[in-house]
């Protein structure tokens, strides 16, 4: 339950335990005129009053009435973090232009289209589209390469492909995925850069690996302070262009070169059995902050995505 604040944070989340609980326990023991509680939906009215100044979101990307929800509430000044109107925008291809925009290197890369489609889609539907050489296309990028989806997280559907045979079989069994090839870096050294509030940022050394079985080192200082600074600053220049306010970013670093290789996590894992004692309560007490400024700022959250002039000029 909320404390006796008269200003509200209300909190999404799924499965997750560890970051929820801690993020309010904390909003609700720093005693700033803001409590922050559990958000309770059955149905929503149109233009139903929304009872919080800000929204926490940890689920919309997996459950669309959430992120109906959520839209209205920025209609009535909530602050959404992360703003449910970028993610409609969202996805990794779009995010690696963004990034070469931006002055951030990034693996050659090609989105391929879909294997297939809903029932609606037919013949007719795609007239313009020609078949794909998927052979020009490995070449490209070269081999080994990793095949992902545009569109995902998590380890999911990810493939390291090392012929054309492998290419085709795991695009054939992709279904309806938008998927991509992408070229692989051969790292020297590998790092994720949680980052809260587009202000704090946290370069650590990671272990990627699927299934969970990747992790952070738990020594902050065994990345180069050169290379620590770098990736912070690189970070925090991405999501003050697109907009962030919550997502881990990951870099592989290659003879001193940055290559952007996951940019966009609109629901990024503060997992504490992921950030365990060196990093978890780093990500809980910079939430916590963020979250009661904006809440007592009164900012409005703008409705569109805040990259076009950053990036376009």
């Amino acid at each position: 339950m909320a404390t006796s604040g008269n200003v509200r944070i209300g909190v999404l989340r799924g499965r997750e335990n560890s970051f929820p609980d801690a993020f309010i326990a904390k909003v609700n023991s720093l005693e700033k005129g803001v409590s922050a509680e559990f958000v309770q939906l059955g149905g929503t009215k149109l233009n139903e009053p929304i009872p919080y100044r800000v929204i926490l979101d940890r689920m919309s990307h997996e459950v669309p009435y959430y992120a109906v929800y959520l839209k209205m509430a920025a209609l009535q000044g909530c602050y959404c973090i992360n703003n449910t109107f970028w993610r409609s925008a969202d996805d990794k291809f779009f995010g690696y232009a963004a990034a070469e925009k931006l002055g951030i290197a990034e693996p050659k890369t090609v989105v391929l289209p879909n294997r297939a489609y809903i029932d609606d889609v037919t013949a007719e539907s795609l007239r313009n589209l020609w078949p794909t050489d998927f052979s020009m296309y490995l070449e490209h990028v070269g081999a080994p390469c990793i095949m992902k989806p545009a569109f995902g997280g998590g380890w999911k559907n990810v493939h390291k492909i090392h012929s054309l045979d492998e290419l085709l079989h795991h695009y054939n069994e992709s279904g309806t995925l938008t998927m991509m090839l992408q070229e692989f870096i051969s790292w020297d050294t590998y790092i994720r850069v949680p980052t809260i509030g587009r202000r704090y940022a946290r370069a650590i050394r990671y272990d990627p690996a699927p299934g969970g079985l990747g992790g952070y080192n738990q020594d902050y200082e065994i990345l180069p302070r050169a290379l620590r600074d770098k990736a912070e600053e690189l970070s925090l220049r991405y999501n003050q262009a697109l907009g962030y306010d919550m997502n881990a970013l990951e870099f592989a670093v290659k003879d001193g070169r940055f290559y952007g290789i996951d940019l966009t996590n609109y629901t990024p894992d503060l997992d504490y059995r992921s950030l365990k004692d060196a990093h978890f309560p780093w990500a809980v007490e910079k939430m916590a902050s963020f979250a009661i400024e904006k809440a007592l700022s009164k900012e409005k959250q703008p409705v569109a995505p805040e990259w076009k002039s950053l990036l376009l000029g």
